[in-house]
């Protein structure tokens, strides 16, 4: 049995498709074909009536608003997945950096602080349990 998200998903994809298939009719439109358009239009009613019987079953479901922004545009919505993981991956590389810089100079201070208060850092040290000696 079907997921209701995949349920929407095939409902969703029928409706696409009469909607390109009534934007041909439209674009060309001969009096005779006026039948099959009024079937299309009937098939895209009954298609929102469907959608919107598996709204309760999809309410749960959260969609981040810039991925309505990615649809707008033209863009394939997938692409907000790939374009949220390089972000983040540019982000965890820059704090990934400010670590580094942290450490690095928490170090440097350290010997430092040893070579000046080498009393008050051995007390510190010892507070703080880290006996490790300095390089």
């Amino acid at each position: 049995m079907a997921s209701p998200l995949e349920d929407l998903e095939s409902k969703l994809e029928l409706f696409i498709e009469n909607v390109r298939q009534i934007r041909i009719i439209v674009a060309d439109f001969q009096p005779q074909g006026q039948n099959v358009l009024n079937q299309k239009i009937q098939s895209l009613v009954y298609g929102l009536q469907e959608v919107d019987k598996l709204k309760n079953q999809v309410q749960e479901v959260h969609v981040p608003l810039e991925v309505f922004d990615y649809i707008d545009n033209g863009r394939n919505p997938q692409l907000y997945t790939k374009d949220c993981i390089e972000k983040a991956l540019t982000k965890n590389e820059q704090v990934k950096g400010k670590i580094d810089a942290y450490r690095k100079f928490k170090a440097h201070m350290m010997v430092e602080l040893n070579t000046v208060f080498p009393n008050e850092l051995a007390k510190y040290r010892a507070i703080r349990g880290d006996e490790r000696p300095m390089q």
